[in-house]
């Protein structure tokens, strides 16, 4: 391809700086294998209190923080941090903030209870996604969203976002993984990710907020989906089947997955 076609690739997790799941492996071959192959890159992630920022060289990058990220009638601050993924000419962009991020744990606590916040968390995250893209001044032609807290990108760049020039042209994807956690978030989910220009109805797909319902809204918004899990709910499974209007790919093995998702890539490039 003679233009570098851009990515932007959303992940909740990324291997070396979490390691809880196949996600952050899957993410951290992902993009060494784009680059490779010509193309442009960036990775975008939250900044929990558990990567060590000293050991992985994360320093704040000013000109991009300063953005405040409005939840209900409460704003919080966006920092933005980097660091260069070992082993490879690339920039990961942190996420952060105080409230959300300080703490040492990921989803849930020392007792396995779900944070009460973690709606306000991922709300700030998505929205700290696309406000920061919006800084870089950088238009992917590829979006694509790795696990639940990345579940409402799609949603908000379909519907609160859907004039932006930067997301004009882009296609969206949504790779969905084995259900994480059990149960809903909190019940103030729809107020919280009420965000303006976002209607309730755009909620409904979301119902009450529980693993397979993120993904399913997800999918909904998205222009493409991934199986990341060769395991995942049956809700999922049966809707996945049904797709008929979105191009979509199965759960690849380990020795398969990277040139499939080069291949899932040219094709929805084609489409152009």
């Amino acid at each position: 391809m003679d233009e570098k076609k851009r990515v932007l690739l959303v992940t909740q997790e990324l291997n070396p700086y979490i390691l809880e799941s196949a996600m952050a492996d899957i993410a951290r071959q992902q993009a060494g294998n784009l680059q490779s192959n010509n193309y442009e890159i960036r990775i975008l992630m939250p900044r929990f209190g558990s990567i060590n920022e000293r050991r992985h060289r994360l320093h704040e990058v000013v000109r991009l923080s300063g953005i405040n990220i409005i939840i209900e009638d409460d704003d919080y601050p966006l920092v933005i941090k980097v660091a260069s993924l070992p082993g490879a000419r690339m920039q990961v962009y942190f996420l952060d903030n105080e409230d959300f991020f300080k703490r040492q744990q990921t989803y849930w606590d020392k007792e396995g209870k779900l944070f009460e916040d973690n709606v306000d968390r991922m709300v700030f995250f998505c929205r700290g996604v696309i406000e920061t893209v919006k800084k870089f001044g950088w238009a992917p032609h590829l979006v694509h969203c790795h696990g639940w807290m990345t579940s409402l990108v799609p949603m908000f760049l379909r519907t609160a976002y859907k004039n932006e020039p930067i997301f004009a042209d882009s296609k969206l994807i949504m790779s969905i993984y084995k259900n994480e956690f059990e149960g809903s978030l909190p019940q103030n989910f729809n107020e919280k990710a009420l965000i303006n220009r976002v209607k309730a109805e755009d909620l409904t797909i979301f119902g009450e907020a529980t693993n397979d319902q993120l993904n399913l809204g997800a999918m909904s918004y998205c222009d493409a989906v991934v199986l990341g899990s060769e395991e995942v709910s049956e809700a999922v499974s049966e809707t996945y089947k049904a797709l008929e209007d979105k191009p979509k790919l199965g759960y690849q093995g380990e020795e398969e997955y990277l040139a499939a998702y080069l291949e899932f890539y040219s094709s929805l490039l084609e489409e152009e």
